[in-house]
């Protein structure tokens, strides 16, 4: 880092004020390791403000222009697969399809449907379809959302009569139950409609609504290395969630509708309300199959989705549900809004779509229907919008108006699937645990290759870590330095020669994301060949010795000492929560999180970056400051806690880093027992855990390039996790440490300085 600003580029006129006097007086006794502000004063840093929940603002803004689109719906798109648990794809296994039970209407039918989205794992619904002329016949899937008991939905005949009363349902029979009034209708236009289970509701009995939909408190049984449940800190760092579940869910069941003989693929509608608009629209953005869609009540700026099924880690951070709906542009997208959260959609959202459907040169292909004197519903008013919808987007051809009529209602005895000649699978914990570990297994089966070849890597873990991490080197942003104050010192070699070292504390200002660190540089008058970023669990505290003194003999270590009188800089900072971020001086022993009486990770790590992920930019912002302000090498040391940190920055960075001395204690992602712990990292055990991480650093270096250096101790170098490592290394680039830990300081600064 270097010492002047950029003209025009002063921080604080009061911080520079404040610390004239230190500025030009000598240093104090007992100065041990200089602040940049005044105690008690945070660091500018807009990561200091209350997270963001699920009830926050999240507008779209249309692109300026159809090539800047096309690149930022290839990167939603990447982030949703990504925090969905679907990158790569889970194994398309065989569905084993059972259908069975048709009950034979004048005009339609209804059979009972069940498969395998995974192996063990089903899938339950009903499957109507039309009667009279052969296909191929238009499909539409149908998932339910959050009404009482699901797919077997009876409202009963005083609800019903209030709805008729106001003007929401027509008829007393089937108005009881609006989930299958519009199945019925869209087979009587010539659909065939697939009404599926979400999980936890009607027959998908394998994982309870207590759970999937209404978990609460974590499950200390279900946390474990190698056996965990949902919402575990496992699941977490594996992305795996009910709303990844479910999502698959919907894929597999596009994939029976289209197994279906009589099925045209070319006219696919998706419609569901409430969270089954959620289902609708994340699967129209993320599965190219469908044609149209019908997300009702749903689409807004407001609030995302309350339920767990509609949450999972990754997913929002700087997007949201209107911009999901966008990504399924330019074709047919009709919503409603209703007097709930979707109520300022005419004015907040469905503007920008209508931007943005115009730049596509289809602005007639979105369209929002509000009927706000109504409140969160999927009634007949609301059906009737998407009948049109679909009736001309799917080529139905009936005539217009489309108007409902009754039929006779099924009961649940009716409606469900399983019987004495099918029976229900087991579900409950056991079964939840061996689901998970399947998942787990099959992603690492197809993610093996890529942690040996670095074109693989390329393709499926590079991009994963850009979204795991949140930020790479390149969108680090600008950075400058703001000196604060600056001394200088003699340190005396044992060869009876001195060296001037000039101290200098200052902010590190990340301009584009409005972040600041308190940092510390240190280099030799004479000049620097090299630059050190020197980590540590205490900060930039971890550059001085414990004990006070006014010596320069005694206020840095001998690492550092030996590291400045061989031509090196060395810089100290302090990452989010270190140091001078602590006004209270107490360390944080838990990660921060959102208010929310819920104990699952997504409700904060669904719209925010985990700390983990934080103090990672952190690291990649203090290396854009030496790239960006210095022609010279950088190296990173870090041997305590700070390597987890390290290892994250070297994935993303390892290009430019030329060599990385770290300890990293036998940490592991997986190993994490808390949802609140400070290194949860969401997806950080998937992708290879740290191993992988750290070999995906050495894979990034182009081939004609040299390879990134690194100095490994708290590893067993013959574990088996190591091998793709030492691979994709060729042998070279990886030294293993394994002496006494009283000599990892002096042969790590020795290896640096090799």
């Amino acid at each position: 880092m270097v010492r002047p600003l950029p003209a025009g580029a002063s921080r604080s006129v009061a911080i520079g004020l404040a610390w004239l006097a230190l500025a030009i007086l000598p240093p104090s006794p007992g100065a041990a390791a200089p602040r940049a502000l005044p105690p008690g004063q945070a660091p500018p840093d807009r990561r200091l403000e209350p997270l963001k929940d699920l009830d926050g603002y999240f507008p779209f803004s249309p692109p300026a222009s159809i090539g800047e689109w096309s690149r930022r719906a290839e990167q939603v798109r990447l982030q949703m697969r990504v925090a969905l648990g679907l990158w790569p794809w889970p194994s398309r296994t065989p569905l084993h399809a059972v259908v069975h039970g048709r009950i034979d209407r004048p005009d339609y039918s209804v059979e009972k449907v069940y498969f395998e989205s995974v192996p063990g794992f089903y899938v339950t619904g009903s499957l109507y379809r039309p009667r009279g002329p052969a296909g191929p016949f238009p499909a539409v899937l149908s998932p339910h959302g959050h009404w009482t008991n699901g797919r077997f939905l009876d409202s009963g005949r005083d609800a019903v009569r209030r709805e008729i009363v106001q003007g929401a349902e027509r008829f007393e029979e089937g108005g009881r139950s609006p989930l299958q009034s519009r199945c019925v209708q869209l087979a009587r236009m010539g659909c065939i409609v697939f009404h599926y289970d979400m999980i936890g509701y009607a027959d998908s009995v394998q994982i309870s609504q207590a759970i999937a939909h209404g978990f609460k408190e974590q499950r200390p049984e279900m946390i474990g290395i190698d056996r965990w449940g949902l919402f575990s800190p496992q699941a977490e760092s594996h992305l795996q969630s009910v709303m990844g579940l479910q999502t698959w869910n919907s894929i597999r069941a596009l994939d029976f509708l289209l197994e279906l003989p009589e099925v045209d693929p070319r006219r696919i509608g998706v419609t569901g309300a409430s969270g089954g608009g959620t289902q609708t629209f994340i699967l129209g953005a993320i599965d190219p199959r469908p044609q149209a869609i019908f997300p009702a009540v749903m689409v807004s700026t407001a609030m995302q989705g309350g339920c767990t099924c509609e949450n999972c880690s990754l997913l929002r951070i700087d997007t949201g549900n209107v911009e999901f709906a966008a990504l399924f542009a330019p074709k047919p997208l009709g919503m409603t809004a209703a007097n709930d959260w979707t109520r300022e959609m005419p004015a907040k959202g469905f503007i920008e779509l209508q931007q943005l459907y115009k730049m596509l040169g289809a602005p007639d292909r979105v369209k929002l229907t509000p009927l706000l004197h109504f409140g969160h519903n999927y009634n007949y008013v609301s059906r009737a919008a998407m009948y049109s919808w679909f009736n001309r987007h799917l080529g139905l051809n009936r005539p217009e108006p489309i108007v409902e009529e009754d039929y006779p209602r099924l009961n649940r005895e009716e409606l469900t699937v399983w019987d004495a000649a099918h029976p229900a699978p087991k579900g409950g914990p056991e079964f939840e645990r061996q689901l998970l570990r399947w998942l787990a297994d099959d992603a690492a089966r197809q993610l093996d290759p890529a942690r040996r070849d670095p074109a693989a890597a390329g393709q499926w873990i590079a991009p994963a870590a850009d979204v795991v991490f949140g930020r790479t080197l390149e969108s680090a942003g600008r950075i400058e330095w703001q000196p604060v104050q600056s001394s200088e010192w003699t340190l005396e070699s044992s060869g009876g020669g001195s060296l001037q070292i000039l101290e200098e504390t200052g902010l590190l200002h990340n301009r584009t994301h409005e972040e600041a660190l308190p940092g510390i540089r240190l280099e030799p008058e004479s000049g620097a060949s090299r630059t050190v970023l020197w980590l540590s669990q205490k900060g930039k505290a971890g550059l001085y010795a414990d004990a006070e003194s006014p010596s320069a003999a005694a206020r840095w270590p001998a690492p550092i000492r030996r590291l400045l009188a061989s031509g090196c800089a060395v810089v100290g900072v302090d990452l989010l929560y270190q140091g001078e971020f602590l006004t209270n001086g107490v360390p944080l022993e838990r990660a921060p999180k959102v208010k929310n009486p819920r104990a699952a990770a997504a409700y904060t790590h669904g719209y925010n970056p985990s700390l983990f992920a934080r103090r990672t930019h952190d690291v990649l912002s203090v290396l854009q400051a030496v790239r960006q302000l210095q022609e010279r090498p950088v190296m990173i040391v870090a041997l305590d806690e700070s390597s987890r940190w390290a290892a994250a920055a070297f994935a993303q960075a390892g290009p430019q880093i030329a060599r990385a001395a770290l300890d990293t204690r036998g940490f592991r992602f997986q190993k994490i027992q808390s949802i609140d712990d400070v290194d949860l990292l969401p997806g950080g055990a998937k992708y290879g855990d740290l191993p992988g991480w750290l070999a995906l650093g050495i894979q990034r270096a182009p081939a004609d390039a040299a390879r990134p250096r690194l100095w490994l101790a708290g590893e067993p170098a013959a574990a088996p996790e190591w091998r793709p490592l030492r691979q994709s290394a060729g042998g070279g680039p990886v030294q293993f440490f394994d002496g006494p830990d009283a000599q990892i300081e002096a042969v790590a600064v020795d290896w640096i300085l090799e």
